[in-house]
């Protein structure tokens, strides 16, 4: 009887908890899309189609293509530091994927494949030729893996950090708070509850586990990564994408069919295991790896000078090949 009167006890804790974060849920203020860029609002912001899924993404300066792809769930502003500099040599484009910053939130599985279509589907969306792809994490991996399959559009890779090492490493593991909320995220029930309980302290610290500094952080990106999750259906489809981050290492598979010249840039202190970004090296025929010191995961918010200056030194070369 004592036993059955805990479980009753448990059960009614669990559903309030539920019904709480429900609450909490609908009670969050929800966010309006910016007109302008804080950062920069010289730099128009721009939307485009694609299909029935309406995309935000900038583009600013001149010169050969270069097209920025970021982290899972951060936007294309986790590239401010780096873009005013990259555009007085090249054409700089960066965008939101679906689900992602402001664009559209579709009801997609959020699977490897969909990023790796999305992401091609933006480059001929917009007539993208001769594309230097420079990416982060999964924007590293997605950049990669477009190679791979002989993308026309693009002619030279830059992968930093490639998030492909799962589960060896990754945001789950980046500190023990984003251990705690993120690592129950496929537990049914209560994955969800915890997204929907989240705070402005939870967010800080698991963004915080990214940079090898906190002060890389500022707190303008803070407030804007933490605001964005509160749009509807964001934390839906960011729950969908962390149930399929086993299958990104698949993506391994696909390296040693890069054509193309390939940059391999990892922060000193990136989530990635030596061994992972050892495998990745000898994966990719010709690839050329350089390790940034004091180099976190967002690598372009905690070493922008130095990530600015291997853009610009591997990205520029193409017009001497």
């Amino acid at each position: 009887m004592r036993i059955g009167a805990i479980a009753v006890i448990a059960l009614a804790c669990l559903v309030a908890l539920v019904l709480l974060s429900y609450a909490v849920e609908a009670l969050r203020p929800r966010p309006k899309r910016p007109e302008r860029l804080p950062w920069n609002p010289g730099i128009a912001i721009q939307y485009a189609d694609l299909g029935a899924i309406q995309v935000r993404y900038i583009k600013t300066g001149s010169g050969p293509n270069l097209v920025l792809l970021h982290t899972l769930r951060t936007q294309l502003d986790i590239f401010q530091k780096v873009i005013p500099e990259l555009a007085e040599h090249f054409t700089v484009y960066a965008w939101d994927y679906p689900g992602h910053g402001w664009s559209d939130i579709p009801p997609a599985d959020y699977a490897p494949q969909d990023f790796y279509q999305w992401t091609a589907a933006f480059l001929d969306r917009l007539g993208i030729e001769q594309a230097c792809l420079a990416g982060i994490s999964i924007g590293g991996t997605i950049a990669l893996v477009l190679a791979a399959r002989q993308n026309a559009r693009i002619s030279r890779v830059i992968s930093i950090n490639p998030y492909d090492y799962w589960p060896a490493g990754g945001i789950r593991k980046s500190s023990l708070l984003a251990s705690l909320i993120l690592g129950p995220s496929g537990v049914p029930i209560l994955g969800a509850t915890l997204m929907r309980l989240r705070n402005r302290f939870v967010s800080d610290r698991i963004m915080e586990g990214g940079v090898a500094s906190a002060d890389a952080l500022s707190p303008e990106v803070r407030k804007e990564l933490y605001e964005v999750g509160a749009r509807a259906g964001h934390y839906q489809g960011f729950l969908r994408l962390l149930s399929h981050e086993r299958r990104w290492p698949d993506a391994r598979d696909e390296y040693p069919g890069i054509r193309i010249p390939t940059l391999l840039v990892y922060g000193e202190q990136d989530w990635a295991p030596n061994a992972m970004r050892e495998r990745d090296r000898a994966s990719i025929p010709g690839v050329s790896m350089t390790l940034v010191a004091r180099g976190g995961h967002f690598l372009s918010l905690d070493r922008p000078r130095e990530l600015t200056g291997l853009i610009l030194q591997f990205a520029r070369a193409r017009t001497r090949d």
